[in-house]
Parts: structure tokens; C-alpha cells; sequence
């Protein structure tokens, strides 16, 4: 897709996902979550053509401006939303689906000091509440949701909620039968 369009796209990403978003102006001059998006985009591509310490370089000039650290060898995939930002933590090997939300303080973090997978893969639709900690080469299938301040360490099904610390797994649709109106 070219820049442009992505551009475009991560914009009104952010104008759905955001009701407080008033305009495209506002979004492209203030969302530190969508200026982290875009620098790691920059970053990402510097590490696949091994330029991995200039990678490193402007990812962290990307966390001291924007608060939020992704690291070059994340893989993310269209229209991320992070939310208000501040301490979002994504690991080397973490991979993100397309159209997932992440809320601040969130970590997608490795356990352990090993080679290879070692942190989180995310599918597609997925929330991450403020201040999740989602550790160690752990799967959340698509649609799934993890309450906030929730820390995940082993998969979570698809159309699911993690909540508590050691997060436990509900069916989504056990939790909104309570709630739903008649």
C-alpha cells in the first residue's frame, strides 16, 4: 500500500477508535500512539535491511518523543490503534494482526532470555486493556480481549476475555449475558 494511503488509513483508525478525535488536523499533529506507529514502520524496515543499529537508534528516539517503545523487529500488521500510548512496551518477536487496539501501559513482553519466539503474537481484532501485561511466546486469538491490568501468560481462544492477575479465560459471550438489555 502506498505511504500515502497508509497514512490515511492509520488517520481515520484513529478518528473510529477515538471519540474524543475531532479531526484528521488534531490526529496527524497530536496522536503519539499514531507518530509510534509511523516511526517504527521507519524502524521495521531499517531491521529487514539489516541496518539494525540505526533501526535501534530511531526507535529509541521514537520512545523519547512518544513515550511508547516498539522495537524494529516487531511485526505489526494495518491499522493499529494505541491508545494515549505512554509506557506501551513491544518486544523483538512480538507479532500484532491487523486492527488491534492496545491501551497505555500495555507490555507484550518475553519471558525468559532465549533465542527465537519469545514474545506475544496477537491476532486480528484484538483489545488489550490499560496496563496488561501479555508475556512469554503466548497466542490471543482473534477478537479476544484482555481486561486492563490483566497479566496473560498462556494463550487466550478466539471471541475471549482475560482477565485478572493470573489472567483467567471467559467466553465473551458469558460475560455480555449479564449486561445485555432485553
Amino acid at each position: 500500500m502506498p505511504l500515502f494511503s497508509r497514512a490515511r488509513e492509520d488517520i481515520a483508525t484513529a478518528l473510529r477508535n477515538d471519540p474524543a478525535a475531532r479531526t484528521r488536523l488534531e490526529v496527524f499533529l497530536n496522536y503519539s500512539g499514531l507518530h509510534a506507529v509511523w516511526a517504527h514502520r521507519c524502524s521495521h524496515w531499517l531491521w529487514r535491511h539489516r541496518w539494525k543499529t540505526l533501526a535501534r537508534t530511531n526507535s529509541q528516539v521514537a520512545r523519547f518523543l512518544t513515550g511508547i517503545e516498539i522495537h524494529p523487529g516487531a511485526q505489526i500488521g494495518r491499522r493499529l490503534f494505541i491508545d494515549h500510548g505512554m509506557g506501551v512496551v513491544i518486544g523483538e518477536t512480538a507479532v500484532i494482526g491487523d486492527d488491534v487496539t492496545i491501551f497505555h501501559g500495555v507490555t507484550l513482553g518475553g519471558k525468559g532470555s532465549g533465542r527465537g519466539q519469545r514474545h506475544p503474537t496477537l491476532g486480528n481484532e484484538v483489545t488489550v486493556g490499560a496496563g496488561a501485561k501479555v508475556l512469554g511466546n503466548v497466542s490471543l486469538g482473534n477478537r479476544s480481549v484482555i481486561g486492563a491490568n490483566a497479566v496473560v501468560v498462556h494463550d487466550v481462544p478466539e471471541d475471549a476475555i482475560a482477565v485478572g492477575i493470573p489472567a483467567t479465560v471467559r467466553q465473551r459471550g458469558n460475560l455480555d449475558a449479564g449486561t445485555r438489555q432485553e
